[in-house]
């Protein structure tokens, strides 16, 4: 049992989780000054566009490139199930997690306006003021074929070209004359060989890492995010690391502590975010196939609920917990949580499959919403919240005591989190105070 009222000094006066904060930068401070009254440092401007299960994203950033650090100079957001319906004569090749029908030509519409509107909103121009574009998703980690991952990756491809960003912006830089001159004296290019490593960690090794789950890469890019916003908190997030992404589905990665670059051993995958999706639709306040917790969320840590409701809180937290299968991949599973997988393939290269699923493949979630008819209807939205805020610390401590329990991990390991799923409410600090029981750290370093 929480004790309330230890749980509310603790959240407001106890240790705290460090939580990275975008920086945000005036579009002017981009801009070079035409009188030359101060030095000028120049800011490498890139565009990240995501289309989800859930959100489509586009994060304009600025890295100072004298510094190293980088901040927000826009975000835009739009919920994926937005997107126009097919039209007769385009081929639907695949669905998101709630079933939203896509094709190539209305993701790339999806992506030009996310692109463009990211950029107007800023008085940027997409064309000559944007110096590079990522482009990914979290939408394949539940197709079928390879077929149906390719046709994503063209249709972000057309997205970015009908939006006029040029090619030459949508592909890394290969030598030095592939580089604006501008940034030609910030660059290691000529005295580094790219081995695959993104943000200090190789992939799977003789792999992309998708031939083992669906996800890695988004794995992959949840890591160098993490590790690029600790940054700005005073954490040193190298390796060893364990970062997990709580997005609607679940992703990241475990690597360990050989340099010059660390190796990934174990891949996370599975359900996250899609859990409380679940449970909300229960309230019937939300679409039943296409509703999400983020249109109910509201940014207020309802702290005070612990007080008057904490035993029912527990007791619901536990009722969806215990539908949660938290494991090392079993060797005859193709898919986890939704998630195609080959657990035989990454046993064979030495990497450990952790998945989080719900019931096989999801087959429990209609559960999961009638718990969530029984919390609204009896007890109300903040318990609710109060209740998935708790599910999502149960589910980072088991995933964290798994790892501990098959030795993936150790007290050197730093652990890194994201997704709405884990970063919202009062989350963060839960996920803290159950990490902090496992006794895996001597000391927790929090700010």
């Amino acid at each position: 049992m929480i004790n309330p009222i230890k749980f509310i000094i603790e959240c407001s006066f106890g240790s705290k989780p460090r939580i990275a904060e975008s920086q945000p930068i005036r579009p002017v401070e981009l801009k070079a000054d035409p009188y030359r009254l101060a030095e000028t440092i120049p800011f490498f401007l890139v565009a990240s566009i995501e289309v989800g299960n859930t959100t489509t994203k586009c994060i304009l950033t600025a890295t100072n490139m004298k510094d190293g650090h980088t901040r927000l100079v826009n975000k835009k957001v739009k919920m994926t199930r937005n997107v126009r319906k097919p039209k007769p004569d385009e081929r639907i090749f695949g669905t998101t997690l709630s079933g939203v029908s896509l094709t190539r030509e209305s993701i790339s519409e999806l992506v030009r306006d996310t692109l463009v509107e990211a950029h107007d909103d800023v008085n940027l121009d997409i064309r000559t003021d944007l110096d590079f574009v990522v482009r990914s998703t979290g939408v394949v980690a539940g197709f079928s074929s390879p077929h149906e991952i390719g046709e994503f990756i063209k249709a972000l491809a057309d997205g970015c070209l009908i939006a006029g960003i040029p090619p030459k912006k949508m592909v890394p830089a290969m030598s030095i004359d592939n580089i604006p001159a501008k940034f030609r004296n910030h660059t290691l290019i000529d005295k580094v060989i790219f081995t695959g490593a993104v943000g200090g960690v190789l992939p799977p090794l003789g792999s992309t890492g998708i031939e083992i789950v669906a996800n890695e890469m988004e794995g992959e890019l949840s890591t160098a995010g993490i590790k690029e916003g600790a940054k700005w908190t005073g954490v040193d997030f190298r390796n060893p690391v364990f970062s997990m992404d709580f997005g609607t589905t679940l992703k990241g990665r475990i690597s360990n502590d050989e340099t010059p670059y660390a190796r990934t051993i174990a891949n996370i995958c599975g359900y996250a975010g899609a859990i409380p999706d679940a449970v909300i639709k229960g309230t019937g306040l939300v679409d039943k196939r296409y509703g999400a917790a983020l249109d109910l969320y509201s940014n207020n840590k309802e702290i005070m609920i612990w007080l008057t409701k904490s035993s029912i809180i527990k007791k619901y937290a536990d009722a969806i917990n215990s539908l949660i299968s938290i494991e090392i991949v079993p060797d005859d599973r193709d898919r986890y949580g939704s998630v195609p997988v080959d657990p035989r393939a990454a046993k064979d290269i030495d990497v450990t499959l952790i998945g989080c699923d719900v019931g096989m493949n999801g087959s429990l979630m209609p559960r999961l919403t009638d718990i969530g008819a029984e919390i609204y209807s009896k007890h109300g939205l903040k318990t609710m919240f109060a209740a998935l805020d708790l599910v999502s610390a149960m589910m980072v401590e088991r995933l964290v005591k798994l790892s501990i329990d098959n030795e993936i991990i150790s007290e050197k390991t730093s652990i890194g989190l994201t997704g709405r799923a884990a970063i919202t409410g009062c989350k963060p600090y839960l996920i803290l105070k159950a990490i902090e029981k496992l006794g895996l750290y001597k000391e927790t370093k929090t700010g």
